[in-house]
């Protein structure tokens, strides 16, 4: 068995491709022209566009899909030879007693963790890894964007999907890649990249680390492989446990690089920008929030230390429209404003809903901040019940469903009501709607014109989205 991934021309197979982060790591492969195959249970416009670069998928995900492989005898006349079997590559979400999985373990194919295969390519480019307990994505992504848009050609591959390259990855022709780094299983000790960013450190998986010093000793690990470490220290955890070689801050801490004269409105931040103590000049930023003009910093710290000009950065950051499920604006219908955000961490909602009441606070035809949330993973949820208390205060009103399994198991009987009831008790007006099949016609009860309606989690809650917009459509069709 292969004990390094070969991307020399072998073929790829993934189980359960349709992933946001499969379904980025197939695309690069297949659009550097290497034979890639993989199964999903369900077709998705993320499938489509992997069809449309050559990859063939298959619906189920049984050992026969490899069998594609071994139509034609090899050296030994038993099937394909060894060296034209697929590397196999699964993810954390895929079980042990997965059928296809099982397959390629009995048959001898290369398996490799979907991790295993991203190490590859960071190390087979100049890459900036980013991490972090939270804000990733948007970073990453707007990484990638000012790379773009400054000519470097970069190629990108993220945990979500943005549409300046249509999609969660892109090819580039130029020498470096920027790639989102999870820590959520424990992987991000395999990179090894030319750039870091830790973005913070907050214990968000309590599935995966028993403990924050876990975390934190999986962060130093990732941070020690890194040849530069670019760390905001605004984060206690970064400052004191990793030490970067490049920090940045937006609350006044003694960095490389920080900002003053910043303003907060319902369009975005503007901000002067310092760089060891010189004034580079101001930064407008139409993404939401003070966690945002944080992402943004970073992107700034390491645009500089590629050796971009500030012009450069500063232009593409004012264009940036903002990755998919990160405060997306879905549409408005009947004046009501509807927002999808992946937000699931109090922090994350925390952080959210201050940015929605920045929003509504100056815009008059904006009224209310109405949370829909749907509490993901039973581990996630019993960890930080007491904390979901006061991450609410901002929304005018709460509603929660019940809890995204995410395929875990309740072994603790706990239930959305539950949190409904953490988050009653700092907040006078929250409903507990349990289903998400009925949820859209509850809705068309409570919401009103004025609303800005924001649907929180990671899990399926998005979802109802459309139909919601198309029966408040109905209503005023019918008025």
């Amino acid at each position: 068995m292969l004990k390094t991934v070969d991307l020399s021309g072998r073929p790829f197979h993934f189980i359960g491709i349709g992933g946001i982060g499969m379904s980025a790591l197939a695309y690069i492969l297949a659009r550097r022209n290497l034979p890639v195959s993989g199964s999903d249970l369900s077709f998705s416009d993320i499938t489509r566009r992997l069809e449309s670069v050559g990859v063939r998928i298959f619906n189920r995900q049984v050992a026969g899909n490899l069998a594609l492989y071994q139509g034609a005898e090899g050296k030994n006349g038993k099937g394909a030879p060894s060296s034209d079997l697929p590397q196999v590559v699964y993810s954390t979400a895929i079980s042990p007693s997965n059928g296809e999985y099982q397959g390629a373990m009995e048959q001898g194919y290369p398996i490799f963790h979907r991790s295993d295969l991203l190490a590859a390519l960071i190390a087979d480019y100049e890459s900036i890894a980013v991490s972090g307990t939270h804000g990733k994505t948007t970073t990453s992504s707007l990484m990638g964007y000012v790379l773009l848009k400054a000519g470097l050609d970069p190629t990108i591959i993220i945990g979500g999907e943005v549409n300046a390259w249509e999609g969660n990855a892109r090819l580039g022709e130029g020498k470096y890649l920027v790639a989102e780094a999870d820590e959520s299983d424990g992987s991000l000790i395999k990179h090894s990249p030319s750039i870091g960013i830790v973005t913070n450190i907050e214990l968000d998986h309590p599935d995966r680390f028993h403990s924050l010093e876990q975390l934190i000793n999986t962060f130093q690990t990732f941070a020690s492989q890194c040849s530069t470490l670019v760390g905001c220290i605004d984060c206690e955890l970064v400052r004191e446990k990793l030490k970067p070689d490049i920090s940045y801050s937006i609350s006044g801490e003694n960095a490389d690089y920080k900002v003053r004269e910043v303003s907060y409105g319902g369009g975005g931040s503007t901000a002067m920008v310092m760089e060891r103590g010189k004034l580079l000049g101001e930064m407008q930023l139409p993404l939401l929030g003070k966690h945002n003009l944080s992402n943004a910093l970073a992107v700034v710290a390491v645009g500089r230390h590629l050796g971009l000009e500030f012009e450069q950065i500063k232009e593409a950051i004012a264009d940036f429209s903002g990755a998919k499920r990160r405060f997306e604006e879905r549409g408005k219908c009947d004046g009501i404003t509807f927002v999808d955000d992946y937000a699931h961490h109090p922090s994350e909602i925390r952080c959210t809903l201050h940015a929605a009441r920045l929003r509504v606070n100056q815009n008059p035809e904006e009224k209310r901040v109405v949370a829909i949330f749907q509490p993901h993973r039973y581990s996630r949820t019993e960890t930080f019940m007491t904390e979901f208390t006061g991450a609410f205060t901002e929304a005018d009103l709460v509603v929660v469903t019940d809890i995204y399994s995410a395929g875990e198991i309740n072994h603790h009987d706990i239930s959305g009501a539950m949190v409904a009831e953490v988050i009653a008790a700092n907040h006078q007006n929250v409903l507990y709607h349990p289903s998400l099949q009925s949820l859209g016609s509850f809705l068309t009860e409570i919401l009103r014109p004025g609303d800005l309606s924001l649907f929180l989690g990671a899990g399926s809650l998005n979802q109802i989205i459309p139909e919601l917009m198309a029966l408040f459509s109905q209503e005023k069709e019918v008025g």
